[in-house]
């Protein structure tokens, strides 16, 4: 269970990414690409440290 959370964090991450550019290209509003792409950051930065070695390990 360890592998499967970091891994599904990254590709929530991906998606997101996707959805940011689908957002832009089709001209949404600034707000929208930009807290879409946040996100996107966070889950990528959620996915890596989880899968970093830490006390608990």
């Amino acid at each position: 269970m360890g592998g499967v959370l970091p891994s599904l964090l990254l590709i929530l991450a991906g998606v997101l990414v996707g959805g940011a550019w689908s957002l832009h290209r089709q001209g949404a509003p600034r707000g929208a690409v930009v807290i879409t792409a946040l996100l996107a950051v966070l889950a990528t930065v959620g996915g890596v440290l989880w899968l970093l070695p830490g006390e608990g390990a």
